[in-house]
């Protein structure tokens, strides 16, 4: 699996799909919410499409919205080709700091200038499959910034540099 993984290890824009369309499927773990969009299309991204991926995404505890980076969306379909089709679930989106600053203060690793805060990092699980192979994907892709928490069982993709924890 990983020679097929490394083999997806592309730029986040390859040629292969530039301009083709790309879509993506979630469900928010906190609200209920289900988004099926095609957030790509015709060469370019899709205003309305990344309003409701916007609202979908918002802090859940405050509803505070903040525009997210369209870069991730392209590292998630990049991870849906390499790991197979699937719905992402949603754990955290964009987090305001008021949000940011009380999971700081309980100790639970959140980072005080945590991606979260500008729209550039999401937390997700990918339905039907292991979250260690959604890692190793994240990894091999390059892309940016991959967290993997076992014990909570989901997967932490931003836009940063490439790191792992």
């Amino acid at each position: 699996m990983l020679t097929a993984l490394a083999a997806l290890a592309l730029p986040l824009a390859p040629r292969a799909w530039a301009a083709a369309p790309r879509s993506l499927s979630f469900y928010h773990t906190h609200t209920g919410e289900r988004l099926s969009v095609v957030y790509f299309e015709g060469g370019a991204y899709v205003p309305a499409a990344l309003a409701s991926l916007d609202a979908l995404l918002r802090d859940f505890r405050t509803g505070d919205r903040h525009p997210m980076d369209a870069r991730l969306f392209d590292t998630l379909h990049a991870l849906a080709l390499a790991c197979g089709p699937g719905t992402f679930e949603i754990i955290s989106g964009y987090r305001s700091p008021h949000t940011n600053a009380q999971l700081h203060a309980r100790g639970s690793g959140v980072a005080t200038n945590s991606l979260h805060l500008q729209g550039r990092a999401i937390d997700v699980r990918l339905t039907g499959r292991d979250t260690r192979t959604l890692r190793d994907a994240a990894i091999a892709l390059g892309a940016g910034g991959v967290g993997y928490y076992a014990a909570s069982d989901f997967v932490h993709v931003d836009t940063g540099r490439p790191r792992t924890w």
